[in-house]
């Protein structure tokens, strides 16, 4: 039994999705139960509308949940503020048995503390204050209505340990870890204190989460401990980093590149360089989520196959599976001790792979509402549009930029004309293009073949080589050196009066 505990905080970004697809693949590879729980109990952070944006997200990466909110299950409620009434009782029976106390401090109080911690360069760390209260007291301000939470008491001495799959053996000082606080002054449990409970509630055998809480799980294994349970197996993932700008999180300001001297690093205009860094993948700092890349047209298949990549290597060289069989290959002993570098080049690549791979079909009808951002489908051809298109995109976003020159000739600069390869000059451009004007005109039906059997008909008797006559007709076709098709496609697709134009346009440049 897994599960995927996400915070309702807007969106998915790609390392809660990796988490989500790693926990999902895993029950499914064991022929077991894949839940999705609900972690609200930080309500401040909640954003209306985003338990939706989970239950899409899953939906939308096919990844179905056996156990949840919307689905229900034997031991619900899925959602933890739905659960209020769970924990506290748990907390009373570690009150009972010395592993956890009620505190009373104020927040001045803490907050000086802190301060007198920090002058001193040390890690504040709770003083165990209201541990010494005595019974007799802590009776009188419960009932005086005081506000309070329960903090867990951790052994002032000994270890705190656990085995995790990726880490091995993880332990720590007892002395080094701090009291943290179980049950909040609103009656909800922290983070930490209602994972423990509800995993144990809910018969969770295996817990995947960043490694981020490598640091919290000991003190998780004192909780399981006093409670009498059997901790789960941990299985701490390591982040997925990126190379890119990044801003201070207080100010909003990019950090700034400096030499090995600390001064400043500037381009050639004199202004400071933004620096590149290695960091974990974060919405804040401009990273994409999985809806953005959805959104920018990359394809759900091509985006899971890459995710379970970054951490997870499988057996032999192979790079390519559904989801269908990742669910009968993975394992966790291909989890790496590593962090993974999120690359949107490869992710391109992947994408670009899955885009061939799709039928002619089903790419017509994907790449025709971002051909519409360009063209008019009254005017174009898109069924054949998307036969020129489909082995050159990457992205779908992509398409608009790569067509548009069909519904207005941009604005280019006579030089394109000029190719060595093509052994084009402007000399030969203008030959090229007085010649193809007569000749298209002369031409009965305008077709792709009529097109190309006349012109390379022609081509010979007017002492050119074919790339020398059809670089500067493409060129004044489409003002552009990178086009979906060659000048015959683009022809046929403008239409005989249109295309006549643009070479007149192409000609009066030189």
């Amino acid at each position: 039994r897994t599960r995927f505990a996400p915070c309702p905080t807007g969106y998915m970004h790609l390392g809660n999705l990796r988490t989500a697809l790693y926990t999902y693949l895993y029950a499914r590879r064991k022929g077991g139960r894949f839940i999705l729980r609900i972690e609200d109990t930080d309500q401040e952070r909640e954003v209306p509308g985003a338990i939706d944006v989970i239950y899409n997200s899953l939906k939308t990466a096919g990844l179905s949940h056996d156990e949840g909110p919307d689905v229900g299950g034997p031991v619900g409620p899925y959602i933890q503020s739905q659960r209020k009434d769970t924990y506290m009782p748990y907390a009373k029976r570690l009150i009972e048995s010395g592993h956890a106390y009620y505190c009373f401090c104020t927040k001045e109080r803490l907050e000086s503390a802190r301060a007198e911690a920090e002058a001193k360069g040390e890690t504040f760390k709770y003083d165990k204050h209201c541990l010494r209260l005595s019974k007799e007291e802590i009776r009188a301000r419960l009932d005086a209505g005081e506000e309070y939470v329960i903090r867990q008491n951790i052994p002032s001495e000994g270890k705190a340990g656990f085995d995790d799959v990726i880490y091995g053996h993880v332990e720590v000082d007892c002395d080094t870890l701090d009291d943290n606080v179980l049950i909040k002054a609103d009656g909800l449990p922290t983070y930490n204190f209602a994972n423990v409970i509800d995993d144990h509630l809910m018969g969770i055998t295996h817990v995947m989460r960043g490694n981020e809480y490598l640091s919290s799980a000991p003190k998780y294994t004192l909780l399981y401990r006093a409670l009498g349970w059997e901790p789960p197996a941990y299985v701490h993932l390591t982040p997925v980093m990126v190379e890119g700008t990044q801003k201070n999180k207080k100010t909003g300001e990019y950090l700034m590149a400096a030499d090995e001297n600390g001064n400043p690093v500037l381009d050639e205009n004199g202004n400071p360089v933004k620096a590149i860094v290695k960091r974990k993948m974060s919405k804040s700092q401009g990273d994409p989520s999985f809806e953005d890349l959805l959104a920018q047209g990359y394809l759900v298949e091509a985006v899971i196959n890459y995710l379970v990549l970054l951490g997870w290597s499988p057996r032999g060289e192979r790079e390519f599976y559904t989801l269908k069989e990742l669910e009968e290959v993975f394992d966790l002993e291909g989890l790496s001790k590593s962090p993974s570098f999120f690359d949107m080049q490869k992710l391109n690549w992947f994408n670009a792979e899955y885009v061939r791979r799709l039928s002619p079909e089903k790419y017509l009808e994907i790449a025709s509402p971002w051909m519409a951002r360009a063209l008019d489908p009254a005017k174009f051809d898109f069924r054949r549009l998307a036969e020129l298109l489909q082995g050159r995109t990457e992205v779908f976003s992509q398409l608009p930029g790569m067509i548009r020159f069909l519904a207005e000739l941009p604005d280019y600069s006579p030089e394109l004309f000029v190719n060595r390869k093509q052994k084009s000059t402007p000399e030969s451009a203008k030959a090229a293009l007085e010649a193809a004007i007569p000749l298209l005109e002369g031409i009965g039906e305008w077709t792709e073949a009529g097109l190309h059997d006349r012109v390379m008909e022609a081509i010979p008797g007017l002492g050119m080589k074919n790339g020398q006559f059809l670089w500067p007709v493409r060129i004044a076709l489409s003002g552009q050196m990178s086009t979906p098709g060659g000048a015959f496609e683009i022809a046929w697709l403008l239409g005989r009066e249109e295309s006549l134009k643009r070479l007149k346009q192409g000609l009066e440049k030189l």
